[in-house]
């Protein structure tokens, strides 16, 4: 038994087997389980503050502490992008659809905008800086993964982080 998000809706799979009194039990169950794991990651990733406090600690990490935004948060109107910088004023946006991903795809993104400060464009440069985050290729899989799923009916974007 599991249950997880798809494209906006739970989705619980059960044994075909069970009653109906079961099948209500623990859907209900599974649903409670996946909404509180998901309040809990949620938590973790906390609000713009956070996401701040989270992208100064990446750029120490793993780009020299170089990239310092003016700015960073989360936002509701990237539906098709993971995130965005502007260099011109040092922001970056994240899409809120990425606070029920793991927090090591969260880092990712932070970190592919972060290398924007440094290096606008999606040259080798920049891919050297994003590549220093170490989970980097996982993570970038774990999005492609997502964009195949959600992308069932088109075709996928060969760079949906900018």
């Amino acid at each position: 038994m599991t249950a997880y998000q798809e494209s906006g809706r739970t989705v619980v799979l059960i044994p075909a087997a069970f009653t109906p009194a079961e099948e209500r039990r623990w859907v209900a169950q599974m649903v409670a389980k996946l909404q509180t794991r998901e309040e809990r990651r949620r938590r973790s990733l906390g609000g713009d503050e956070e996401l701040m406090v989270r992208a100064r600690a990446l750029s120490a990490a793993h780009l020299d502490g170089v990239p310092q935004p003016a700015s960073v948060r989360w936002v509701d109107n990237q539906q098709r992008r993971w995130g965005s910088c502007t260099p011109a004023d040092g922001s970056i946006r994240l899409s809120s659809r990425l606070r029920s991903m793991p927090e090591y795809v969260v880092d990712y993104v932070l970190v592919h905008e972060l290398a924007h400060l440094i290096e606008p464009s999606h040259d080798a440069r920049f891919w050297a800086l994003v590549t220093r985050y170490p989970r980097a290729e996982r993570a970038r899989g774990f999005l492609e993964g997502v964009e195949s799923v959600r992308a069932d009916g088109g075709g996928g974007d060969d760079d949906l982080v900018d």
